[in-house]
Protein backbone atom coordinates (compact mmCIF):
# COMPACT_ATOMS: atom_id res chain seq x y z
CA UNK A 1 0.00 0.00 0.00
CA UNK A 2 1.19 3.86 -0.84
CA UNK A 3 2.46 5.41 1.85
CA UNK A 4 1.63 8.86 1.71
CA UNK A 5 4.43 9.84 3.64
CA UNK A 6 6.96 8.76 0.81
CA UNK A 7 7.74 11.73 -0.78
CA UNK A 8 10.10 9.05 -3.60
CA UNK A 9 6.88 7.22 -4.62
CA UNK A 10 5.63 10.12 -6.61
CA UNK A 11 8.75 11.88 -7.94
CA UNK A 12 8.02 14.89 -5.70
CA UNK A 13 9.99 16.98 -3.26
CA UNK A 14 7.26 16.97 -0.93
CA UNK A 15 4.01 14.81 0.06
CA UNK A 16 0.81 15.72 0.47
CA UNK A 17 0.86 14.11 3.85
CA UNK A 18 3.25 17.05 4.71
CA UNK A 19 1.68 19.37 2.33
CA UNK A 20 -1.78 19.16 4.65
CA UNK A 21 -0.56 20.72 7.61
CA UNK A 22 -0.89 24.29 5.17
CA UNK A 23 -4.11 23.57 4.94
CA UNK A 24 -5.15 22.14 8.11
CA UNK A 25 -3.48 25.18 9.51
CA UNK A 26 -5.70 27.72 7.40
CA UNK A 27 -9.20 25.94 7.93
CA UNK A 28 -8.26 25.46 11.85
CA UNK A 29 -7.55 29.18 11.56
CA UNK A 30 -10.66 30.17 9.92
CA UNK A 31 -12.83 27.89 12.13
CA UNK A 32 -13.54 30.87 14.51
CA UNK A 33 -15.09 32.99 12.01
CA UNK A 34 -17.59 30.99 10.74
CA UNK A 35 -20.97 32.58 10.90
CA UNK A 36 -19.34 35.38 12.25
CA UNK A 37 -20.27 37.93 9.04
CA UNK A 38 -16.56 39.11 8.66
CA UNK A 39 -15.51 37.97 5.67
CA UNK A 40 -12.67 39.91 5.84
CA UNK A 41 -10.66 38.67 9.14
CA UNK A 42 -11.80 35.36 8.42
CA UNK A 43 -9.85 35.20 5.57
CA UNK A 44 -7.00 37.14 6.79
CA UNK A 45 -6.66 33.93 10.00
CA UNK A 46 -6.75 31.74 7.33
CA UNK A 47 -4.01 33.48 5.02
CA UNK A 48 -1.86 34.10 7.82
CA UNK A 49 -2.03 30.71 9.07
CA UNK A 50 -1.43 29.15 5.59
CA UNK A 51 1.34 31.44 5.27
CA UNK A 52 3.12 30.53 8.11
CA UNK A 53 3.53 26.93 7.99
CA UNK A 54 4.06 27.04 4.00
CA UNK A 55 7.34 28.68 4.88
CA UNK A 56 8.25 25.94 7.39
CA UNK A 57 8.09 23.35 4.35
CA UNK A 58 11.16 22.35 2.76
CA UNK A 59 9.99 23.54 -0.83
CA UNK A 60 11.90 25.62 -3.38
CA UNK A 61 8.94 27.49 -5.17
CA UNK A 62 7.11 30.26 -6.40
CA UNK A 63 3.31 31.38 -5.57
CA UNK A 64 2.01 31.35 -9.25
CA UNK A 65 -1.77 31.94 -8.17
CA UNK A 66 -2.05 33.74 -4.60
CA UNK A 67 -5.16 36.23 -3.05
CA UNK A 68 -3.88 38.28 -5.58
CA UNK A 69 -0.74 40.70 -6.66
CA UNK A 70 2.00 42.35 -4.49
CA UNK A 71 0.85 45.40 -4.64
CA UNK A 72 -2.37 45.02 -3.25
CA UNK A 73 -1.56 42.20 -0.25
CA UNK A 74 1.33 41.67 1.62
CA UNK A 75 0.86 38.02 2.31
CA UNK A 76 0.32 34.82 0.01
CA UNK A 77 0.96 37.40 -3.21
CA UNK A 78 1.28 36.52 -6.78
CA UNK A 79 5.13 35.64 -7.50
CA UNK A 80 5.90 35.12 -3.64
CA UNK A 81 8.64 33.18 -3.10
CA UNK A 82 9.30 29.75 -0.23
CA UNK A 83 12.55 28.66 0.24
CA UNK A 84 16.26 29.37 -0.35
CA UNK A 85 15.73 32.74 -2.32
CA UNK A 86 18.83 32.05 -3.32
CA UNK A 87 18.22 28.66 -5.26
CA UNK A 88 16.11 28.82 -8.53
CA UNK A 89 12.70 27.61 -7.84
CA UNK A 90 11.74 24.19 -8.61
CA UNK A 91 8.26 24.20 -7.81
CA UNK A 92 4.61 26.53 -8.83
CA UNK A 93 1.96 27.18 -5.99
CA UNK A 94 -1.56 27.44 -6.32
CA UNK A 95 -3.54 28.52 -3.21
CA UNK A 96 -6.93 29.39 -1.63
CA UNK A 97 -6.65 29.57 1.80
CA UNK A 98 -10.21 30.36 2.59
CA UNK A 99 -12.50 28.98 -0.72
CA UNK A 100 -16.19 29.85 -0.18
CA UNK A 101 -14.97 33.10 2.07
CA UNK A 102 -18.31 34.46 1.62
CA UNK A 103 -20.17 31.52 2.50
CA UNK A 104 -18.20 30.54 5.21
CA UNK A 105 -19.21 33.96 6.85
CA UNK A 106 -22.73 33.31 6.38
CA UNK A 107 -22.37 29.99 7.97
CA UNK A 108 -22.64 27.67 4.93
CA UNK A 109 -21.31 24.88 3.69
CA UNK A 110 -18.39 23.74 1.28
CA UNK A 111 -15.81 26.00 2.24
CA UNK A 112 -12.60 24.67 2.24
CA UNK A 113 -8.81 25.16 2.82
CA UNK A 114 -6.59 24.47 -0.72
CA UNK A 115 -3.18 23.78 -1.88
CA UNK A 116 -1.62 22.71 -5.41
CA UNK A 117 1.96 21.93 -6.25
CA UNK A 118 3.23 21.44 -9.72
CA UNK A 119 6.56 21.24 -11.11
CA UNK A 120 8.11 25.06 -12.04
CA UNK A 121 6.72 26.48 -15.42
CA UNK A 122 3.96 23.75 -16.04
CA UNK A 123 1.07 25.73 -14.94
CA UNK A 124 -0.68 28.21 -17.44
CA UNK A 125 -0.21 31.98 -17.08
CA UNK A 126 -3.94 32.90 -17.86
CA UNK A 127 -2.84 37.10 -16.42
CA UNK A 128 -5.03 39.12 -16.20
CA UNK A 129 -7.83 36.59 -16.79
CA UNK A 130 -10.49 36.62 -13.18
CA UNK A 131 -13.25 34.28 -14.14
CA UNK A 132 -13.10 31.20 -16.56
CA UNK A 133 -16.27 28.67 -17.81
CA UNK A 134 -15.22 25.03 -16.59
CA UNK A 135 -16.09 21.75 -17.68
CA UNK A 136 -15.15 18.57 -15.62
CA UNK A 137 -16.25 15.35 -16.54
CA UNK A 138 -15.27 11.85 -14.65
CA UNK A 139 -12.52 9.62 -16.61
CA UNK A 140 -15.26 7.54 -18.65
CA UNK A 141 -16.03 10.90 -20.61
CA UNK A 142 -12.42 11.85 -20.85
CA UNK A 143 -11.84 13.11 -24.51
CA UNK A 144 -15.75 12.63 -25.48
CA UNK A 145 -17.35 15.81 -24.28
CA UNK A 146 -16.91 18.78 -26.43
CA UNK A 147 -16.43 21.99 -24.29
CA UNK A 148 -17.69 24.15 -27.23
CA UNK A 149 -21.05 22.50 -28.11
CA UNK A 150 -24.18 23.83 -26.94
CA UNK A 151 -25.65 22.48 -23.45
CA UNK A 152 -27.73 19.93 -24.82
CA UNK A 153 -25.22 18.24 -27.32
CA UNK A 154 -22.74 18.43 -24.14
CA UNK A 155 -25.08 16.69 -22.16
CA UNK A 156 -25.97 14.03 -24.97
CA UNK A 157 -22.14 13.43 -25.36
CA UNK A 158 -21.92 12.82 -21.47
CA UNK A 159 -24.69 10.54 -21.50
CA UNK A 160 -23.42 7.73 -24.43
CA UNK A 161 -19.79 8.13 -22.67
CA UNK A 162 -21.04 7.03 -18.84
CA UNK A 163 -24.32 4.77 -20.40
CA UNK A 164 -26.51 6.93 -18.02
CA UNK A 165 -29.92 8.24 -19.90
CA UNK A 166 -29.68 12.84 -20.14
CA UNK A 167 -32.84 12.37 -17.59
CA UNK A 168 -30.41 10.58 -14.46
CA UNK A 169 -27.49 13.38 -15.08
CA UNK A 170 -26.94 15.63 -12.52
CA UNK A 171 -24.54 18.53 -13.29
CA UNK A 172 -22.95 21.26 -10.52
CA UNK A 173 -23.06 24.66 -10.85
CA UNK A 174 -22.43 27.52 -8.68
CA UNK A 175 -25.87 29.50 -8.01
CA UNK A 176 -24.58 32.19 -9.55
CA UNK A 177 -26.46 34.91 -11.43
CA UNK A 178 -23.76 34.65 -14.36
CA UNK A 179 -24.77 30.60 -14.87
CA UNK A 180 -28.48 31.16 -14.82
CA UNK A 181 -28.82 30.77 -18.51
CA UNK A 182 -26.87 27.44 -17.86
CA UNK A 183 -29.19 26.29 -15.43
CA UNK A 184 -32.02 26.84 -17.95
CA UNK A 185 -30.69 25.19 -20.62
CA UNK A 186 -29.72 21.99 -18.66
CA UNK A 187 -33.21 21.67 -17.08
CA UNK A 188 -34.43 22.38 -21.00
CA UNK A 189 -32.39 19.36 -21.75
CA UNK A 190 -33.67 16.80 -18.88
CA UNK A 191 -30.81 17.18 -16.47
CA UNK A 192 -30.40 17.40 -12.99
CA UNK A 193 -28.83 20.41 -11.27
CA UNK A 194 -26.90 20.53 -7.96
CA UNK A 195 -26.63 24.03 -7.20
CA UNK A 196 -24.73 25.50 -4.13
CA UNK A 197 -23.20 28.80 -3.50
CA UNK A 198 -20.07 28.02 -3.02
CA UNK A 199 -17.45 25.52 -3.71
CA UNK A 200 -16.26 24.92 -7.19
CA UNK A 201 -13.34 22.80 -6.22
CA UNK A 202 -15.36 20.19 -4.26
CA UNK A 203 -17.84 20.13 -6.92
CA UNK A 204 -15.34 19.36 -9.85
CA UNK A 205 -13.49 17.01 -7.90
CA UNK A 206 -16.69 14.97 -6.73
CA UNK A 207 -17.69 15.30 -10.97
CA UNK A 208 -14.62 13.31 -11.65
CA UNK A 209 -14.82 10.74 -8.74
CA UNK A 210 -17.25 7.61 -10.20
CA UNK A 211 -20.13 6.98 -7.60
CA UNK A 212 -19.99 10.65 -5.92
CA UNK A 213 -23.54 11.87 -7.56
CA UNK A 214 -22.33 14.32 -9.32
CA UNK A 215 -21.48 13.36 -13.03
CA UNK A 216 -20.30 16.92 -14.03
CA UNK A 217 -19.40 20.56 -13.50
CA UNK A 218 -20.34 23.44 -15.68
CA UNK A 219 -20.28 27.30 -15.42
CA UNK A 220 -17.96 30.47 -14.98
CA UNK A 221 -15.90 30.75 -11.54
CA UNK A 222 -12.89 31.75 -10.51
CA UNK A 223 -9.30 31.13 -12.10
CA UNK A 224 -7.58 30.20 -8.76
CA UNK A 225 -10.21 27.41 -7.85
CA UNK A 226 -10.05 26.46 -11.82
CA UNK A 227 -6.42 25.69 -11.67
CA UNK A 228 -7.08 24.01 -8.04
CA UNK A 229 -9.40 21.70 -9.71
CA UNK A 230 -7.17 21.56 -12.72
CA UNK A 231 -4.11 20.00 -10.45
CA UNK A 232 -6.06 17.65 -9.02
CA UNK A 233 -8.04 16.60 -12.02
CA UNK A 234 -4.40 16.19 -13.83
CA UNK A 235 -3.52 13.15 -10.84
CA UNK A 236 -7.16 11.70 -10.97
CA UNK A 237 -7.70 11.02 -14.76
CA UNK A 238 -10.48 13.08 -15.40
CA UNK A 239 -10.81 15.75 -17.72
CA UNK A 240 -11.07 19.51 -17.06
CA UNK A 241 -11.59 21.99 -19.57
CA UNK A 242 -11.73 26.18 -19.28
CA UNK A 243 -12.39 29.16 -21.42
CA UNK A 244 -11.59 32.85 -20.77
CA UNK A 245 -14.76 34.34 -19.63
CA UNK A 246 -14.29 37.92 -18.12
CA UNK A 247 -17.30 39.36 -15.75
CA UNK A 248 -15.72 42.17 -14.29
CA UNK A 249 -15.61 45.72 -16.54
CA UNK A 250 -11.90 46.16 -15.47
CA UNK A 251 -11.37 42.48 -16.28
CA UNK A 252 -13.03 42.74 -19.94
CA UNK A 253 -10.67 45.81 -20.62
CA UNK A 254 -7.40 43.71 -19.44
CA UNK A 255 -8.39 41.10 -21.51
CA UNK A 256 -9.16 43.15 -24.39
CA UNK A 257 -5.41 44.39 -24.37
CA UNK A 258 -3.82 40.80 -25.08
CA UNK A 259 -4.30 38.49 -27.86
CA UNK A 260 -6.82 35.93 -25.81
CA UNK A 261 -9.09 34.04 -27.95
CA UNK A 262 -12.04 34.36 -25.51
CA UNK A 263 -13.54 31.19 -27.81
CA UNK A 264 -10.71 28.66 -27.33
CA UNK A 265 -10.94 25.94 -24.38
CA UNK A 266 -7.74 25.33 -23.09
CA UNK A 267 -7.11 21.45 -22.40
CA UNK A 268 -6.26 20.30 -19.23
CA UNK A 269 -2.51 19.14 -20.70
CA UNK A 270 -2.17 23.05 -21.69
CA UNK A 271 -3.43 24.09 -18.41
CA UNK A 272 -1.44 21.75 -16.70
CA UNK A 273 1.71 20.35 -18.52
CA UNK A 274 2.74 17.57 -15.82
CA UNK A 275 1.39 14.95 -13.74
CA UNK A 276 4.19 15.38 -10.98
CA UNK A 277 1.28 17.10 -9.23
CA UNK A 278 0.47 17.26 -5.62
CA UNK A 279 -3.41 18.59 -3.90
CA UNK A 280 -4.49 18.92 -0.62
CA UNK A 281 -7.47 20.08 0.45
CA UNK A 282 -9.21 20.18 3.91
CA UNK A 283 -13.17 21.17 5.08
CA UNK A 284 -13.34 24.07 6.71
CA UNK A 285 -17.55 23.83 6.97
CA UNK A 286 -19.19 20.73 6.19
CA UNK A 287 -20.06 20.15 2.52
CA UNK A 288 -20.16 16.94 0.22
CA UNK A 289 -17.05 16.87 -0.73
CA UNK A 290 -15.02 16.54 2.86
CA UNK A 291 -16.59 17.06 6.68
CA UNK A 292 -15.60 20.87 8.31
CA UNK A 293 -13.35 21.46 11.46
CA UNK A 294 -14.93 19.79 14.45
CA UNK A 295 -14.13 20.70 17.83
CA UNK A 296 -14.48 18.11 20.59
CA UNK A 297 -12.97 19.80 24.05
CA UNK A 298 -9.60 20.60 23.81
CA UNK A 299 -9.28 18.59 20.47
CA UNK A 300 -10.00 19.83 17.13
CA UNK A 301 -10.52 17.11 14.25
CA UNK A 302 -10.26 17.91 10.70
CA UNK A 303 -10.92 15.90 7.34
CA UNK A 304 -8.07 16.07 4.13
CA UNK A 305 -8.36 14.91 1.16
CA UNK A 306 -4.55 14.06 -0.85
CA UNK A 307 -4.26 13.59 -3.63
CA UNK A 308 0.06 12.87 -5.09
CA UNK A 309 1.63 12.35 -8.83
CA UNK A 310 1.22 10.54 -12.07
CA UNK A 311 -0.34 7.10 -10.28
CA UNK A 312 -2.78 9.86 -8.63
CA UNK A 313 -2.89 8.31 -5.49
CA UNK A 314 -5.87 9.39 -2.87
CA UNK A 315 -6.43 9.31 0.72
CA UNK A 316 -8.66 10.90 3.14
CA UNK A 317 -6.89 11.68 6.37
CA UNK A 318 -8.97 12.32 9.50
CA UNK A 319 -6.29 14.70 12.55
CA UNK A 320 -6.72 14.98 15.49
CA UNK A 321 -5.26 17.91 16.98
CA UNK A 322 -4.81 19.50 20.09
CA UNK A 323 -5.76 23.02 20.21
CA UNK A 324 -3.35 25.39 21.92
Amino acid sequence: MHDPRDTRADGLPISPYDLRRATESAARAAYDWIGRGDRALADDAAVGAMEARLAQLPLDAVLRIGEGPRDEISSLYHGQRFGDPERPPQWDLVVDPLEGTSYLAKGMTNAMAVVGLAPYGSLIDLHPVRYVEKLAVPPAARGRVDPAAPISERLRQLSRALGKPILDLTIYVIEKPRNKALVEAIHEAGARVALYPAGDVAGALMAVTPGSGIDALMGTGGVPEGMLSAIAIRAMGGDFMARVDPQLATEQQAVEATDMDLTRWYRLEELVRSDKVAFCATGITTGLLLDGVERRGDQELTHTLMIGGPAGHRQMLTSWHKRS
